[in-house]
Order: C-alpha cells, then sequence, then structure tokens
C-alpha cells in the first residue's frame, strides 16, 4: 500500500470516528456536522463524504411533551386546534418531529414540532463553538490567517438560528411555491399559516415515495430517468432562474407524488443567489466555457471568491490546470460534481480562496443530486441534462442586443465613463501622494512571492529533516552502547527517542512530498 493510500486509509478512520463523535453531541452538532459537509473547500474528500451521512439518530420526545408544547405556543387546547392529533411522530429528528393531524374542515396536515428547549441549547453550545473558532483563527496550526473562521461560525449560526424558526421555513415555502407555480411536475406542500407559530408548523399533508425507494418506484411504473433528470432540471430552475434554492436536498427531503411529481420538503435551510451574484455567475460560466483564465480570476474577484492579495499569477495558473482537466475530459471520462469539490479543497489550501457558503451549498446539493441520479439510473448524465441550459445561456450571450437593449448599453456606458471621468482627478492624487510616500521612506513595499515563499519552506522542512536524522542517529548510536554495557532502561529511552525523531523524519518528507505534488499541479 502506498503512501498515499495509507493516508487517506487513516483519515477515513479518523472522519468514522468524528462522524460517531458529532451524534453522541447532540442537535447542534449534528447540524453543524451536516453543514461542513457542504465545505468543500475546508475539508478533505473523507471527512466530507462521511459527514454527509450524519443522520438524526435521536429518539422523538413523548406525546404529553408535544401536546403541552403546542398548547403553549398556539395559546389554546389542542382539540380546539385539532380535530385528530396522531400522538406517534411520522418523523423524528434533532431539531424537531412530525405528527399527522385532521383539522376541524377534514383536512389532513403534518404539523412540526420544534424540540422543547432547543434554543437554550443552541446558545451554549454556539458560545462555546465561538471560543473554538477564534482559537483556530489565531492558530497557524488551522490555517489561522488562510481561514476566516470567525466568518464561517458567523454563517454557520446564522444557519441554525434561521432552521429553527418555523415562521421563516413557512415563508420559504410560499416563496419557492410561488417560483415553481408554471411548473406542473414540481409539488410543494401548502403552510397553514392559522395554525403556525415561530415553533409549530402546520403544513399541507403530502405523502410521497422516497426518491431512493427505487422498488416503490418501479412498483407505481415511474420512470427512473425522468425523476432523475426533473430532480437536477428543478435545481438548474433555482439557480439560474429564481435564484431561491434549497439548501439540503437530500432523500428525506425529495419524494415522488403519485402522479410523478417532484415534492420538496423542508424549507429550513434555504440559499438566495442576489442578482448581481447571479449576473456575475453567468459571466463565470461564460469565461470557463472559453478557457479563459484571467476572465474567471476577474470574476472570482468580484463574487469575493478569491482574495485580489500577492502575486497571483500561480493562482491563474491553478485555475487553469483546473479548466483545462475539467473541460477536456470525453463523455466517458466526466469529473463527478464530488470530484470537483476534492479540486476546489486541493487549489483552495494554498491560494488565497475563500468560497461563500452559497457557492459550497449549491456545489453539495449538486453532488447529492447527482448521487440520487446514479442511484436512480447507472446511466444518468449530468452534463446532459445541463446542457439544454448551458446553450440557452450561450445563445443568449451570442444574440445581438435589440434596439431598446442597445440604448441601454450605450446608457450604462456613459454612466460609467462619466463616473471613472469624475474620479479620475482623486485617483491621480492619490497615486501622486502614494510615490510620494514611497519616496520619502514614509512607506515600505512588501513583495510576496508565493514560489519563494514555497522553495523556503520546503528547504525549511529539509533542514529541519537533516537535523531529526542527525539526532535520530545519535540517540540510536548511544542505545546501542548503553545497552551493550548493561544500561537497558536508559538504552530503551534512547531508543524510543531515536523514534520519535524518525517519525519526525518521515512526516517531513511527507509533507515534502505533498508540496511537490502541488507544484506539478500548478
Amino acid at each position: 500500500m502506498s503512501v498515499a493510500s495509507r493516508r487517506r486509509s487513516r483519515r477515513k478512520r479518523t472522519a468514522s470516528w468524528l462522524r460517531e463523535q458529532v451524534l453522541q453531541l447532540g442537535p447542534t452538532f449534528i447540524k453543524l456536522g451536516q453543514l461542513s459537509s457542504t465545505r468543500s473547500d475546508l475539508f478533505p474528500r473523507e471527512f466530507v463524504d462521511e459527514l454527509a451521512k450524519l443522520q438524526d439518530r435521536v429518539p422523538a420526545f413523548s406525546p404529553e411533551k408535544a401536546r403541552a408544547f403546542i398548547q403553549s405556543e398556539m395559546g389554546c387546547p389542542i382539540e380546539v386546534i385539532f380535530k385528530e392529533f396522531e400522538d406517534w411522530p411520522i418523523a423524528a429528528a434533532s431539531l424537531g418531529q412530525v405528527h399527522r393531524a385532521v383539522l376541524h374542515n377534514g383536512e389532513k396536515v403534518a404539523v412540526k414540532v420544534q424540540r422543547p428547549g432547543l434554543k437554550k441549547l443552541f446558545d451554549i453550545d454556539l458560545r462555546n463553538l465561538k471560543l473554538v473558532a477564534e482559537y483556530f483563527q489565531r492558530s497557524e496550526t488551522f490555517g489561522g490567517p488562510s481561514r476566516d473562521w470567525i466568518g464561517i461560525y458567523d454563517e454557520c449560526s446564522k444557519i441554525l438560528y434561521q432552521e429553527i424558526d418555523y415562521i421563516n421555513e413557512g415563508k420559504n415555502a410560499d416563496r419557492f411555491r410561488r417560483d415553481f407555480r408554471n411548473i406542473k411536475w414540481v409539488r410543494v406542500p401548502l403552510v397553514m399559516w392559522d395554525y403556525t407559530s415561530q415553533k409549530v408548523l402546520t403544513l399541507e399533508y403530502v405523502p410521497g415515495i422516497k426518491v431512493n425507494s427505487l422498488s416503490q418506484i418501479d412498483a407505481r411504473g415511474f420512470s427512473r430517468s425522468l425523476i432523475a433528470s426533473r430532480a437536477i432540471e428543478s435545481y438548474l430552475i433555482q439557480i439560474l432562474k429564481t435564484g431561491f434554492f434549497h439548501a439540503d436536498p437530500h432523500p428525506g427531503n425529495l419524494a415522488i407524488d403519485k402522479d410523478g411529481s417532484l415534492i420538496y420538503y423542508d424549507f429550513g435551510m434555504m440559499g438566495e443567489i442576489k442578482s448581481f451574484t447571479r449576473e456575475k455567475l453567468l459571466e463565470l460560466f461564460y469565461s470557463i466555457y472559453e478557457k479563459d483564465a484571467n476572465k474567471v480570476m476577474k470574476c472570482l474577484i468580484d463574487l469575493e471568491a478569491l482574495q485580489p492579495t500577492g502575486d497571483l499569477s500561480p493562482v491563474r495558473r491553478s485555475i487553469q490546470f483546473f479548466l483545462d482537466n475539467l473541460l477536456s475530459q470525453t463523455p466517458d471520462q466526466q469529473q463527478t460534481l464530488a470530484a470537483i469539490g476534492e479540486d476546489l479543497f486541493a487549489i483552495a489550501q494554498d491560494q488565497p480562496f475563500r468560497f461563500p457558503s452559497t457557492f459550497t451549498f449549491v456545489i453539495r446539493a449538486f453532488s447529492t443530486l447527482e448521487g440520487i441520479g446514479y442511484t436512480l439510473d447507472p446511466g444518468f448524465s449530468f452534463v446532459k441534462v445541463a446542457a439544454p441550459y448551458a446553450q440557452e445561456l450561450l445563445d443568449i450571450k451570442q444574440n445581438q442586443p435589440g434596439g431598446v437593449e442597445l440604448v441601454e448599453e450605450i446608457r450604462k456606458q456613459a454612466n460609467d465613463a462619466r463616473n471613472s471621468t469624475m474620479s479620475m482627478p482623486y485617483r491621480i492624487q492619490r497615486i501622486e501622494d502614494f510615490v510620494k510616500q514611497l519616496e520619502s521612506g514614509d512607506l515600505k513595499l512588501r513583495v510576496r512571492v508565493l514560489e519563494s515563499e514555497r522553495s523556503a519552506r520546503k528547504a525549511t522542512i529539509l533542514q529541519m529533516a537533516t537535523m531529526y536524522t542527525a539526532v535520530s542517529g545519535t540517540l540510536l548510536n548511544v542505545g546501542v552502547a548503553l545497552s551493550s554495557q548493561g544500561n537497558y532502561a536508559i538504552a530503551n529511552s534512547s531508543f524510543v527517542g531515536a523514534g520519535i525523531f524518525l517519525a519526525l523524519v518521515v512526516r517531513s518528507m511527507q509533507r515534502v512530498k505533498k508540496l511537490d505534488k502541488f507544484e506539478k499541479m500548478i
């Protein structure tokens, strides 16, 4: 077994252990683990895959607690609200559970009840996790200077608090349903606002077959390939057209209705792509299609996914390498989205990338849907489903603008020119002040060359490896000498010390090999 294989195997074991520990720690950590599984740019593939397997293994709370909680939230006895209420939940998770019920008008509903005391638990856990994030931010071992751990913590805590606000979830469901009102094969349950509060959500009861229940799908005679295509197509509509997307489309949140429609559940975790961001993403798509690394870099900087600091030539080469490998594959070599996520992690390791959570949610969601697609249909191709949308975008770009669009474009360019002209004297003055500061010595210019930094880092590691080898050899000789004189206790200590330094030598060589591998990549 090669060194790389052993390292992957060790990481996989560690990731599996971490998943089990997260399950023991309870609701806050389970949700944070699920969020971390979207961050292909922050964690190795083995950890992302294991955390994606996190399922809520939390027992349901008692019917008495559920009834008392609903009564407390709604301010009246449960018999007044519902004609019938099933005591045992049809689904239970770390944040809450779902009960079937019947309204007094005979309509069947699903009642989502939040786990009692959840907000207090979040407050305590997140307060402690903030201290961990602050420690990581200060620590070079955890990449503090190159990782915005505080920002990641803030994003996660915001998402978690939004997930336990059922008013917010109800609004999300309404908006999502409006976005798909003209698409007959997507169904979203109606929100019963008269029976909903911040911690109790009542929805139209829409049962369905789980999207990965192949035997039931086959028994109903549904087309697996059509379901797989619709799952991807619905998500492309969310990303490219509406800008409002489901951030957690795992098999538990997708089902098939009796007429073959796709049912979406659970709208606690949603993402939004603003109009400016969507425009920039389209520009990024065109740049990727043209394999123009410079344009891709500009788009990433505009999207704040790339920090324009230091020497960006290695970044450009990394992007070009990524584009060449992604777009030069034949159909039978198409890279999966999960593998693309792994490439993002490799690139982000040594370059100034800061992928916003929106992007990583999208990548993770497409990766999950791609997995569902392959489960449903072994011949499934993400590229075939996405091709019409990609072609539509290219056609829009290639079409010449009409009269109104042309006038609007000229007006926009005139405004840009006017703004640039008005700001020109200020810019010239700033350049003149900058040059004066340089000449007078008030300002010092620090140039970072990433290749030189990597070479220096490699030289330092090799130097330390040489020192470890020398110390290990010395301790080994001392141990042999002492052993021959009968001082076995001290000799054994020398042998242990020699072993420790030898391990440090091996670790140093692994780090050098990792640096060499990355340099070859770029």
